[in-house]
């Protein structure tokens, strides 16, 4: 089985919600993340998830949307029990849509948010990580991922010295960067995740078409063959590691 961990089904999506999950079952993709990315989207994440049992919640205030507020994540946290993380948070300097200085104290208040109920952070890091590791060390307790990770070997080497896992979607099938393939390479399999970010970002060979959760099968082939090791070791592995920090236990 596979799971996606980090999509946006939940949200504004333009094809058939119920082909998309029953495609996602055909692909063997048991289990799904719907991320929040504003404290609207996140409470739309809790409302699929409860409806759908394979379905769970993650609730945050993405760096873009921080400006727009986000104190109703604190309330929303303890609301559901399909509720399994808080993200996708962090810094975005790629783009500033939210004021740094803001994108920094909805960061930490997010944080504080995670640790008060015990739960791992998604987070989402561009052009950033000067400004993050520093905030980011100052919590030891938090536990979580780099979502879509693609920076250097460096942070790559920093997030695995902090016990972080790493989130690779279907960038890492289409980047002609020699690097960054490397850096996916090096990735160890104890620490991966897999995931879409559908709709965005959709894999290769498949360019062009709305991304879905069933993709996340195209992910995990092309990291297997990649490593020289079988689809069926991969989707084990990133499964088991899912299940440990996001602490899933509805499915088999």
């Amino acid at each position: 089985m596979l799971i996606d961990t980090h999509c946006h089904i939940h949200e504004s999506y333009e094809l058939p919600i119920g082909e998309v999950l029953q495609r996602a079952a055909e692909a063997g993709v048991g289990e799904y993340l719907c991320v929040g990315t504003s404290e609207q989207s996140s409470k739309q994440a809790i409302d699929f998830a409860d409806e759908y049992p394979e379905a769970y919640a993650v609730i945050g205030v993405h760096p873009h949307e921080t400006k727009d507020g986000y104190g109703a994540i604190g309330d929303l946290a303890g609301s559901s029990s399909k509720i399994v993380a808080v993200g996708e948070i962090g810094l975005d300097y790629f783009y500033t849509h939210s004021p740094r200085e803001v994108q920094m104290e909805a960061l930490e208040a997010q944080i504080k948010v995670a640790i008060k109920h015990d739960l791992p952070i998604v987070f989402h890091v561009r052009e950033a990580f000067e400004d993050f590791w520093p905030i980011f060390d100052k919590y030891p307790a938090i536990r979580g991922v780099l979502h879509s990770f693609t920076d250097s070997k460096e942070n790559l080497h920093m997030a695995l010295q902090r016990g972080l896992y790493i989130g690779v979607n279907g960038i890492s099938t289409f980047t002609k960067d020699e690097t960054q393939k490397n850096t996916f390479d090096s990735v160890p399999l104890d620490r991966l995740l897999l995931e879409t970010d559908a709709p965005f970002l959709t894999p290769a060979p498949l360019r062009g078409k709305v991304n879905e959760p069933a993709y996340v099968k195209l992910v995990a082939k092309y990291h297997a063959d990649r490593r020289g090791i079988s689809l069926e070791e991969i989707a084990d592995v990133t499964t088991a590691n899912a299940r440990t920090l996001f602490k899933l236990t509805t499915l088999s």
